[in-house]
């Protein structure tokens, strides 16, 4: 049987709602479950309908969807998040991803293409469309501005780190490394705070580019 993905539909244009609603009542096993015309109602809808993914484009009146990404990270950690806009601009993507988003497509992107990165998104693999991809592996490739850590990864913080890469939950964590969700969100908080990292998004590419994660790893 076919586990039901609950889609929540987030962009400002009636006509592109109506049309992801359509296209995604056509794919068995995706349902949508809510739509939203703003940021602001997004992150109200996705605190009362807790969707397995978010459907989100970025430029919206009230509040854009960057802003709406980051409050809807900070109240539901575990939100999985998949841009869909029509922008591939640097100052767009970049925030975007390190705001918490998963996955980065644009609305040139053929259906197929999105409805693989919406069941790709569920499973905790980041889905980038290729403009993207080459944006974002061009950044991972800079050299890191941030100051080494004085104090190493530990083994364990090692292995956190690179399931919270392939987008493990802290209680997924804790289930495959048998520990306690507790000490899963400690070992999280440790790897930001050594690494002088904001958020698990930017864990993820800190993992990426040291070559303790890939893109295509599920």
């Amino acid at each position: 049987m076919v586990e039901e993905i609950r889609v929540l539909v987030v962009d400002d244009h009636t006509i592109v709602r109506e049309g992801l609603r359509w296209l995604l009542a056509t794919e068995p096993g995706i349902t949508v479950v809510g739509e939203a015309a703003d940021g602001a109602e997004a992150v109200a809808k996705a605190r009362d309908l807790c969707p397995d993914v978010i459907l989100m484009d970025l430029v919206m009146p009230r509040m854009d969807g960057i802003a709406a990404i980051g409050e809807i990270k900070r109240q539901q950690p575990e939100a999985r998040i998949l841009v869909l806009t029509s922008f591939a601009e640097d100052e767009k993507v970049f925030p975007a991803i390190k705001a918490g988003a998963m996955g980065y497509l644009l609305k040139d992107t053929s259906p197929q293409m999105l409805l693989k990165a919406i069941r790709d998104v569920r499973a905790g693999t980041p889905s980038m469309h290729p403009v993207v991809a080459r944006r974002l592996i061009q950044e991972l490739q800079r050299p890191q501005e941030l100051p080494p850590t004085k104090e190493p990864l530990t083994e364990r913080e090692v292995e956190v780190l690179k399931l919270v890469a392939r987008g493990f939950s802290n209680e997924e964590i804790a289930a495959r490394l048998y520990i306690s969700e507790r000490t899963a969100r400690t070992h999280v908080s440790n790897i930001l705070t050594k690494l002088h990292l904001a958020n698990r998004t930017q864990a993820t590419l800190y993992a990426l580019r040291e070559g303790l994660a890939r893109l295509d790893e599920g």
